[in-house]
């Protein structure tokens, strides 16, 4: 039986057509036409780890949960597959642009068990960003857990000779000071967790989705300084957070301490000139 037919099956219909469409960098992806109606967008790869689609269901779920920004309905789940409602894609109206950042501050708000705290019902407790994984961690405080894990992500990107000796002893240098670094204490929020702006999704109707979800407990802050790296966040979805809830001082200076992970993992991945991003972010965040 084929993903497509299996993913129908398990949603309770038939195929009527499937075809490929653009699914991330590391999953195919299907767009599946069911018998008499209805349509499911497939994810699916070969040597898919134990539990990863369930943990990302369990991350849509949890997010959801939190009554924000809309996320994509849990269709199916497989060890092979994640189906999930089908959604036409358009463009961010004005309005859509301020729900965006109203339903982000809400699902921060919503908060989360402990820093580091994996969703509900999810079977991996570690983070996973395609196909660097970290193993599961938790901390009384924010600053212990993100120093915690850029100093894994570093040793991993010095292995593979993605960042050179003085990006190291930035980053280095950033983790040191981590404490006096990361701001003012806050409680968890529910981070979306991978919060680019590729993973956040237009609809027919102008109102925003929010896919591929990397959820956990953490600092509200990362989702955001994510948010601004890879490509520019309308300044209504900004201003509309910001008037939702507030930040706390000194956030702007934080943006660049708050891309290290990003930058980190992009640097594993591909290499090239992220290394030295993620260099320049360290000396930008602690001068």
């Amino acid at each position: 039986m084929t993903v497509a037919a299996a993913a129908a099956a398990a949603a309770g219909g038939r195929v009527a057509a499937a075809r490929s469409v653009a699914g991330g960098d590391i999953n195919e992806a299907w767009a599946v036409e069911l018998e008499g109606g209805g349509r499911l967008f497939v994810k699916t790869r070969a040597g898919a780890l134990p539990g990863e689609y369930a943990t990302e269901a369990a991350g849509l779920r949890w997010l959801a949960a939190a009554g924000g920004v809309r996320v994509p309905e849990v269709v199916a789940i497989d060890e092979a597959f994640l189906a999930l409602a089908w959604i036409d894609a358009g463009r961010l109206t004005p309005a859509g642009e301020e729900e965006l950042g109203r339903g982000l501050a809400a699902i921060h708000a919503a908060g989360a068990p402990g820093f580091g705290a994996p969703p509900p019902g999810a079977p991996f407790a570690g983070l996973r960003l395609g196909p660097v994984e970290l193993p599961p961690a938790t901390a009384d405080d924010w600053p212990a857990l993100y120093a915690a894990r850029l100093a894994s992500l570093l040793r991993m990107a010095a292995d593979r000779g993605a960042i050179d000796a003085a990006g190291r002893a930035a980053i280095e240098r950033a983790v040191e000071r981590m404490p006096d670094l990361a701001g003012p204490p806050e409680p968890p929020a529910r981070l979306h967790g991978d919060l680019w702006s590729g993973n956040v999704l237009a609809a027919a109707d102008g109102r925003p989705y929010l896919i591929d979800p990397n959820a956990y407990g953490g600092h509200r802050e990362i989702d955001l300084a994510m948010l601004q790296l890879f490509g520019a966040p309308p300044p209504r979805t900004l201003a509309a957070y910001a008037e939702a809830h507030p930040l706390a001082a000194g956030h702007e200076h934080r943006v660049a301490l708050f891309q290290l992970l990003p930058l980190l993992v992009h640097a594993i991945l591909f290499g090239g000139s992220y290394g030295a991003a993620a260099g320049a972010a360290a000396r930008r965040a602690a001068p």
